[in-house]
């Protein structure tokens, strides 16, 4: 009777062992959307949180990244606007400061309900001091929101990129997802640094001004380009709670 129990036993834990082989095998989906809401300001000028967590919601993510986040600010009525979009999304918030501004702080956030085992806020510089959010994975992904200088010169924005790309180089060769406003478009000299390390997703897809957009500055890539499928990238029809629209992508680690 033993010896039986025994066998049974050593022969469902090979199932479970296999099972789990094949799950960490296959393909991983991750839903990602990149959103800069304005310190949740829309078009009409009204400040409308919820309005910002239906357009999140709407596309079921796995991972958000803001930029233009207010929390305690003077002027969005004291409000932590991160942790009112963890509370209408659901999804655990992750800060990063830019600046102090009014009382309070401004700044970039991720929203994602994936285990975190990391999160990091890195300085970049700007007239207006910029940096990027990041946070990683209990299972080694990584997952970065950031919002370039917008100014009339690249100088700015070309070291932002450098930061990013000598960060990321002290990773290794870690899965990773970078989003947000770059204040740039393809071709000029601040992209074209990030994209000697990151995999752009998708075509050309304006996200500005938002009623009708001409230019695209807000990106989502990835490294290392070989681990990562692109499912879909899109940017979503949404003209009323920002002044940029926000962009998604799906991906599938390999």
């Amino acid at each position: 009777m033993m010896i039986v129990n025994r066998r049974n036993f050593f022969q469902a834990c090979l199932a479970v062992t296999a099972g789990r082989a094949f799950a960490q095998g296959a393909p991983r989906r991750i839903r990602a959307l990149s959103y800069n809401i304005h310190h949740g300001e829309g078009m009409d000028r009204r400040v409308d949180l919820p309005r910002i967590a239906g357009v999140i919601t709407s596309v079921s993510p796995d991972v958000v990244m803001l930029q233009e986040v207010d929390r305690r600010v003077r002027r969005t009525g004291g409000v932590d606007q991160l942790a009112e979009l963890s509370r209408l999304t659901s999804m655990p918030a992750y800060w990063g400061k830019t600046i102090d501004l009014q009382d309070g702080e401004y700044g970039n956030g991720i929203l994602t309900r994936l285990p975190i085992a990391e999160h990091s806020n890195l300085r970049l510089p700007g007239a207006e001091p910029r940096a990027m959010v990041s946070v990683r994975t209990d299972d080694g992904m990584w997952f970065l929101a950031t919002h370039f200088d917008v100014g009339r010169t690249s100088e700015q924005r070309v070291e932002s990129a450098a930061r990013i790309n000598q960060w990321m180089e002290s990773r290794g060769t870690a899965p990773a997802i970078l989003a947000g406003d770059f204040n740039d478009v393809r071709g000029s000299r601040a992209i074209g640094k990030l994209a000697g390390q990151w995999a752009i997703a998708g075509k050309e897809i304006p996200t500005i001004p938002v009623v009708n957009p001409k230019r695209q500055i807000d990106f989502i890539l990835f490294r290392p380009a070989a681990r990562w499928r692109v499912v879909e990238v899109k940017v979503l029809d949404e003209q009323a709670a920002s002044d940029h629209r926000p962009i998604f992508g799906e991906f599938e680690l390999l």
